[in-house]
C-alpha cells in the first residue's frame, strides 16, 4: 500500500473479513479496495459483503451466486453497484470452479439485466498450471480472449470495457502478452503459504494460490 498498490485480493472469506476489519488496515489503508478471488459458497455471501472496503468480486460462477450476492448487496444499500467477475473454467478440469464456457454469454446477460445491483466488469479464469510455453500461447488464456469477443458481440457491449483476470504467479507475463489486464500476483510478492488446512470443497490448492494475491487492474 506505501508503494502505490490499492487493488489487494484474498482466497478466503473469513480471512479477508479479518483483515480488511483489522484497524491498522482501516485507519492507515483508506483507499483499499478488497477484491475476492477464491470460490464463494452461497452460505458465505452475507459475511462476504459486510467486507470494509469490499470493491469487486472475481469468481461469479453462476446465475444463483449472482442473484444472491445481488439480494446481498441490496439490503447492505450501498450508493454503488459492487462489480463482479464471471469466473470460466476454460480448461475443463474438475478440480477447477467456474462456468463451462458454453455458459458465459447467458451467465453475462443474466448479470446485466437481472442484478441491478451488480456491475459486470470482466471475465475472469485460473486456467491449467504449467502449461508448456513452448507448445505455443495457453488455450485456456486464449479461450477467455474468445469469449470475451462473444460477450461483446452478442451482447452488445464495448471490448475495451470488458476486463480479463487471467494470469498468477507463475505465468502472469504471459497472460499480459495474451491479453490479461488483471493479474493475480501472491506468493511471488507475499511467498508461498501452507495449505494443509485449507481444503476447500476438494479443491486442488493450486486455485488458491498465494499468500494476499496483489492485483494489477487497469483502472482500479
Amino acid at each position: 500500500y506505501s508503494h502505490g498498490q490499492r487493488s489487494f485480493g484474498e482466497n478466503y472469506v473469513q480471512e479477508l473479513l479479518e483483515k480488511a476489519s483489522d484497524s491498522r488496515i482501516l485507519s492507515s489503508c483508506p483507499e483499499i479496495k478488497w477484491h475476492f478471488i477464491g470460490h464463494l459458497q452461497k452460505n458465505n455471501v452475507n459475511k462476504l459483503i459486510a467486507v470494509p472496503n469490499l470493491f469487486m468480486l472475481e469468481t461469479v460462477d453462476s446465475v444463483k451466486l449472482a442473484d444472491r450476492v445481488n439480494s446481498s448487496w441490496q439490503k447492505k444499500g450501498s450508493s454503488q453497484k459492487l462489480k463482479v467477475m464471471v469466473q470460466v473454467n476454460t480448461s475443463g478440469e474438475d478440480s477447477k470452479h467456474g462456468l463451462p464456457p458454453g455458459d458465459t454469454t447467458a451467465a453475462v446477460e443474466h448479470v446485466i439485466n437481472k442484478c441491478p445491483s451488480l456491475e459486470f466488469v470482466g471475465l475472469m479464469t485460473i486456467g491449467s498450471i504449467g502449461h508448456d510455453l513452448s507448445k505455443g500461447p495457453n488455450p485456456d488464456f486464449q479461450m477467455l480472449l474468445c469469449l470475451r469477443q462473444e460477450v461483446c458481440e452478442k451482447l452488445n457491449l464495448p471490448l475495451e470495457k470488458v476486463e480479463l483476470s487471467m494470469g498468477m504467479s507463475t505465468d502472469f507475463q504471459h497472460a499480459v502478452k495474451v491479453g490479461s489486464t488483471n493479474v493475480r500476483i501472491g506468493s511471488t510478492i507475499f511467498g508461498e503459504r501452507d495449505y494443509s488446512n485449507k481444503a476447500v470443497d476438494g479443491k486442488a490448492p493450486a486455485e488458491t494460490k498465494g499468500k494476499m494475491e496483489t492485483l494489477t487492474a487497469q483502472g482500479h
